[in-house]
């Protein structure tokens, strides 16, 4: 029997990328509150009611929350922090025991001059957006501790789509992954039995030719790796002169 997961935020910036690799493997029950990209039916669930989120994860093996507001200083804090709140009250009422979260990477201001970085301290700065994103990462780093929900945050700095040719003029970006590489993330993050303290937060990238961001973390927990070589399409044709 397929695990049934509740994704909240199905039709945002990520997650409608995300179910070619996901709907296959499980019974997925997508919810929002505008209308889906792609028209697939979606459940109208807002992140920022308790009692919605809660009525819609009954019966749920897994919470993937996609959901997210960056601009707005009141609506961001109530959706990306009481959102999260909202989350891990459900899972640990209801014994959800697996919780997908997601955020942005909030290490790069302090790291981006050093190489080989893996599991180092959050700095999301002063940004009203990192803020809430951070709250929300230790609330549910608090929760999962907590009530022993296995919970893995992925983290990041860009999404987008696989190139499919030789790319010139321009380098491979530091901390992006393409989508069939978060998919596959997505499914060892449903699929692993536990992590380490209950809690476990990922770099999530594609191109590690810069030397600088690596994912061996999200290697050795969840046997992640990039489903191809990304940056081998970046590599750039040099014209020897011989005398």
């Amino acid at each position: 029997m397929k695990k049934r997961v509740l994704i909240l935020g199905a039709c945002g910036n990520i997650a409608p990328y995300l179910l070619p690799g996901l709907d296959p493997y499980y019974d997925l029950c997508l919810t929002d509150i505008v209308p889906h990209p792609d028209n697939k039916p979606i459940n109208n669930v807002d992140i920022t009611s308790y009692q919605q989120v809660y009525n819609v994860a009954q019966g749920m093996d897994a919470i993937m929350n996609f959901t997210v507001i960056r601009d707005d200083p009141d609506q961001s804090f109530h959706v990306n922090t009481l959102g999260a709140w909202h989350v891990m009250k459900a899972a640990s009422e209801l014994g959800i025991k697996k919780v997908i979260h997601t955020g942005p990477q909030s290490i790069r201001n302090a790291y981006d001059q050093d190489f080989d970085i893996v599991d180092v301290p959050r700095s999301p700065g002063t940004g009203y957006y990192g803020l809430t994103k951070f709250l929300a990462l230790e609330i549910c780093r608090t929760y999962a501790q907590a009530y022993d929900i296995q919970t893995i945050s992925f983290v990041f700095n860009g999404l987008g789509p696989r190139p499919t040719e030789r790319v010139s003029g321009q380098d491979f970006p530091p901390f992006t992954i393409v989508w069939e590489d978060l998919q596959l993330a997505c499914r060892l993050a449903l699929d692993i039995e536990s992590v380490p303290d209950n809690f476990q937060d990922f770099n999530m990238l594609s191109y590690e030719g810069h030397g600088k961001y690596s994912v061996e973390k999200a290697r050795q927990i969840l046997g992640f790796e990039p489903t191809e070589k990304w940056e081998s399409y970046f590599k750039r044709s040099i014209d020897l002169w011989h005398k």
